[in-house]
């Protein structure tokens, strides 16, 4: 029955990755991952995004929210989507959207991940995140929204999806827990996205300097800033390595 039990997690956790592995790579025989971070081409197709978007509102919304999830299940760092999900949608629309999908994309790669990748897990970050899994065991739906909330103490995002494989926690309380305590890290940098949506619009001769001088810019960072700091100071507390 055990080795029935493992070899079902076994098939099920290779078609997972197997899917995965084909949608990244028509993904990245679609797009080439370098235009996305090129100030000429969001320029250029600055405004085909934005008349798709007013044209299919609604179907535009559902493609992102599911590209959204996919990222997530391909274990996408956060930034890029947040940053795109800005410029697109704006700051308030855009953290809404971004909120969900990451809610609804990290709970279920932590459903995937608990049932079908916990040994691996465990055994790779167990001894890590030891001392921090003694305070989520006390109380996980505070402690892990705290968690979230400092933007996982320097924990890349696919990372703090999977952490709480290691002491199983409640998937409902997972699901709270993300929804609430990522919105105060996804509003910054929606908002900077959202800042540098702003800046096109106002030309694309203005300088590095001029463009970090925007309101729309500076709030956003000196946003980050603040979960930086908030981060080394729970990283002293509570990620000692030792």
């Amino acid at each position: 029955m055990n080795i029935k039990s493992i070899n079902i997690k076994l098939v099920f956790g290779l078609a997972y990755l197997g899917m995965i592995s084909i949608g990244l790579y028509f993904l990245f025989s679609v797009i080439d991952i370098k235009d996305l971070m090129s100030y000429e081409f969001i320029l250029a197709n600055k405004d085909i995004i934005f008349n798709y978007k007013k044209e299919n509102f609604l179907a535009f919304i559902s493609i992102f929210f599911v590209i959204t999830v996919v990222w997530n299940l391909s274990l996408g760092p956060g930034t890029p989507i947040a940053l795109f999900g800005g410029f697109v949608f704006g700051k308030w629309a855009g953290t809404l959207i971004i909120v969900l999908g990451n809610t609804a994309g990290a709970t279920l790669i932590y459903f995937l991940a608990n049932n079908f990748f916990s040994d691996f897990i465990e055994k790779k970050f167990s001894k890590k995140f030891s001392k921090f899994t003694n305070f989520f065991k006390r109380n996980e739906l505070l402690y892990y929204m705290f968690f979230r909330f400092a933007g996982g103490a320097g924990t890349p995002f696919p990372i703090q999806n999977i952490i709480p494989v290691i002491f199983n926690m409640n998937i409902k309380n997972y699901f709270i827990a993300t929804l609430v305590g990522i919105i105060p890290t996804t509003f910054i940098t929606v908002a900077l996205g959202s800042g540098v949506e702003s800046a096109f619009n106002k030309g694309s001769s203005l300088s590095f300097l001029s463009i970090l001088l925007l309101p729309e810019i500076y709030l956003p960072v000196a946003g980050f800033a603040v979960i930086l700091i908030i981060t080394f100071f729970v990283r002293k507390l509570y990620f000692k390595v030792k």
